[in-house]
């Protein structure tokens, strides 16, 4: 364990991402925002938002705020149209990197400041209530550099888990760094990882069901090459379970990723200067629950590629990827949006932006329409040098635009709201007329409540879940997973029950 100095501090946190146009087949533009001022102002973090299906997003912004750069988060309606907007910092320089909803619908920040803390840079949390007035905010960190770039509110206890990297603790230059704290801030513990050279974390998510952690970064003290895809999975109490390096003998580096279903493995997005057919490619990774490779693809030209998210998707089982690319769309740099199948093949690609330069930084599924909501930056368009730019796709379902095709059989649709503690409306489709069956499982694959098992037809239905199991008994907090199958076709959404 790491003894760490935290400081309170009075801070608050912002977010934002992407870019827009057109290259092959995927899906079009419903419509885009930019939002900033007449200096620089970036996007890197976005989620849809329940109950209202609006988005809030988090980045940096140097044209408003108290200091050089300050924390700038955004939240809009579900066509993009401001709410509010604030930003947080001091007199030094503050960026945010990360934010999500919290169970009580207030924003959760992570980023890094010198405005305040105990270093010249110091991993920054903050927590706001749901119209984004600052409830708290802390430091983490010690006399050298420590920044956070990735925060995830945990369950079953409600806290946070930070992923970055630390100068100040560790064997190298810089190591990965994960930070666990209460539902308050308070810090639990802070561990580094990695070996005599840099290494850092880009992104962490929980892993059930075993209530660890996944982490993904990159690292120079192991692996093939000068940089290696970094994956380390962790316990619930931080201690490392097994590490994997992924790359070649020059430098990959990896940004996102994400548990899978149904096989508990995972995906990763990066980018390559070992592989593919650039200077950089796009490189996505699929491993086994050990972490051990099953496959690896790459996208991308004759130019640098960079992929920085990735999601599972559904109707369609496969992976939706964000990033930048310069070898294809209209300017300098375009966002870079790709569709591919469970088994990491290009379904569509598609760039958007302008003639400067842009970038996809996050992409988030929304609800109900299965479509995609990008964030970034963008120079091509908007106030300033640069501006957060917010980029909404048509819907998107079974891969192709519009409706289901004909002869697609099932869509499970996002449960709303989710998390819940009272019920949560479960929707599907059918294409056609056919027996089904809805149950909720626990994290162990036991099964909870059956709540249809009957002929539905054609066409869109609800199911309501309560929290309870087939006899009526109130389950406890916690995640649950809704199995919808109609012959031998199955789909699943992960729900949060709050209590």
């Amino acid at each position: 364990m790491i003894k760490l100095s935290l400081t309170l501090v009075l801070t608050c946190f912002c977010c934002a991402l992407l870019a827009a146009d057109s290259f092959a087949q995927g899906p079009d533009t419903l419509w885009s925002r930019t939002y900033g001022g007449s200096s620089s102002d970036y996007g890197y973090s976005i989620q849809q938002t329940l109950p209202d299906g609006g988005y809030i997003i988090a980045g940096s912004s140097f044209s408003f705020g108290e200091g050089a750069y300050d924390i700038y988060y955004i939240k809009t309606d579900a066509n993009g149209e401001i709410d509010w907007s604030k930003t947080y910092g001091g007199a030094g320089t503050d960026h945010g990197t990360s934010i999500q909803q919290t169970f009580d619908g207030g924003y959760i920040i992570a980023g890094y400041t010198n405005s305040s803390g105990s270093g010249s840079y110091d991993v920054l949390l903050a927590k706001t209530d749901s119209g984004g007035t600052v409830d708290w905010a802390y430091t983490y960190g010690g006399e050298a550099d420590d920044r956070g770039f990735c925060v995830r509110q945990t369950v079953p206890d409600s806290g946070y888990i930070i992923a970055g990297y630390s100068e100040t603790v560790g064997a190298g230059g810089g190591d990965a760094f994960v930070v666990k704290t209460d539902a308050s801030g308070n810090l639990l513990w802070g561990m580094p990882y990695g070996g005599v050279d840099w290494d850092e974390a880009r992104y962490i998510r929980q892993t059930f069901p075993d209530s660890g952690y996944i982490v993904v970064g990159s690292t120079g003290s192991y692996g093939a090459g000068a940089d290696d895809v970094y994956l380390i999975k962790i316990d619930a109490d931080g201690d490392t379970l097994w590490t994997r390096t992924y790359g070649g003998t020059a430098s990959d580096y990896g940004y996102s990723v994400e548990q899978t279903l149904p096989d508990s493995g995972y995906v990763i997005v990066g980018n390559t200067y070992s592989f593919g057919a650039g200077n950089s490619d796009l490189y996505l990774v699929k491993t086994d629950q050990a972490g051990d490779t099953l496959w690896t693809r790459t996208f991308g030209g004759s130019g640098v590629e960079h992929g920085y998210s990735v999601q599972q998707t559904s109707p369609q089982t496969g992976y939706i990827i964000a990033g930048a690319t310069r070898s294809f769309g209209k300017g300098s740099a375009d966002a870079y949006l790709i569709k591919t199948t469970w088994g990491g093949d290009s379904l569509w690609t598609r760039t958007y932006g302008g003639p400067e330069h842009d970038e996809g930084y996050c992409v988030r599924q929304t609800a109900p329409d299965s479509g995609y909501v990008i964030a970034g930056s963008t120079r091509s368009f908007g106030a300033g040098v640069y501006d957060v730019y917010v980029l909404k796709t048509e819907p998107v379902l079974s891969g192709i635009r519009g409706e289901p095709a004909a002869g697609t059989s099932l869509v499970l649709y996002h449960c709303e709201p989710n998390p819940f503690r009272d019920n949560t409306i479960i929707r599907y489709r059918l294409g056609e007329r056919s027996r089904i069956t809805v149950a909720v499982y626990n994290v162990l694959g036991q099964k909870m409540a059956t709540l249809v098992d009957a002929v539905r037809s054609q066409g869109t239905h609800n199911v309501t879940w309560k929290g309870k199991d087939s006899r009526g008994r109130t389950l406890a907090p916690g995640i649950y997973f809704c199995s919808i199958q109609t012959g031998n076709t199955t789909a699943t959404r992960k729900i949060v029950l709050m209590r």
